[in-house]
């Protein structure tokens, strides 16, 4: 068996790089979920989730919207934790019944997410911008149908097309996510919220509030068509893209923590 290619290495080496610079970004999305909301849930002080200003999450009277926002949010970081162990070759070589348990969680918890989802912004009117809450159904229905197919194909025991479409659930999963890393990226590169307004409405808003599940799922795109290339000029291009990703995540990870939870906690 020959050696793996010089783009074929970059490649591999720009897919963990980002992959640990999200995992840190998303392991501390986990401890912001449990600092924040889980601390607040658990001493009984709904009111204190509005202490982080945005969207309200508790209204007073309104007890099943409090309770699936509850769920909504502290489920959250249950679904951010087992999608990042479906990523983990070691896991599931080492491990598979715990592969596959943590899946069915991830699969499970994700469609809860995808449809409690529209029903706080449909019922419940639990957004900023009509234009937000187009991109949040739009996310919806792609995480319901990913995740649908994602479980068929594992029924079937067609694992290589399971792997792709797990892998776009977890990309369309993590979208409120990427939103805030996306958010916090942009406004330290441009030393301040260009082309944003309070209601999300601005021309970057429009672009981070789509993108935050449409541009991974691109790069992810781009990932798989470069991975099965057997010329190496899509593989070293692909290497560079994810290498910027990666840079760009690791700017919106630093700034989310340091401006957008780190304060709240």
């Amino acid at each position: 068996m020959s050696s793996p290619s010089f783009p074929q290495k970059a490649l591999r080496g720009a897919s963990v790089l980002w992959f640990a610079v999200a995992a840190i970004g998303q392991m501390a999305f986990i401890g912001f979920i449990l600092a924040f909301y889980g601390v607040r849930t658990a001493s009984g002080n709904f009111a204190g989730w509005n202490d982080k200003p945005l969207i309200d999450g508790y209204i007073k009277g309104d007890d099943l919207g409090n309770v699936v926002f509850a769920a909504h949010v502290l489920l959250a970081s249950v679904v951010t934790l087992c999608g990042l162990m479906q990523l983990i070759p070691a896991l599931r070589r080492r491990w598979p019944r715990l592969h596959r348990w943590s899946g069915r969680t991830f699969m499970v918890i994700a469609l809860f997410m995808a449809l409690s989802g529209v029903w706080l912004a449909v019922v419940r009117g639990t957004y900023l911008s009509v234009i937000s809450a187009v991109a949040i159904l739009i996310n919806a229905v792609l995480i319901l149908i990913f995740a649908g197919l994602a479980w068929r194909h594992a029924v079937k025991r067609r694992f290589e097309q399971h792997r792709r479409w797990a892998m776009r659930t977890f990309m369309v999963v993590s979208g409120v996510w990427f939103l805030r890393v996306g958010i916090m990226g942009w406004v330290l590169i441009n030393r301040g919220p260009a082309g944003m307004t309070k209601d999300m409405s601005g021309p970057a808003d429009i672009v981070m509030t789509f993108g935050s599940y449409l541009i991974p799922l691109a790069i992810l795109e781009l990932y798989e068509a470069a991975q099965r290339s057997a010329n190496g000029a899509p593989k070293a291009l692909t290497a560079v893209v994810l290498a910027v990703a990666a840079a760009y995540t690791a700017a919106g990870v630093f700034g989310t923590i340091a401006f957008m939870w780190g304060p709240y906690l």
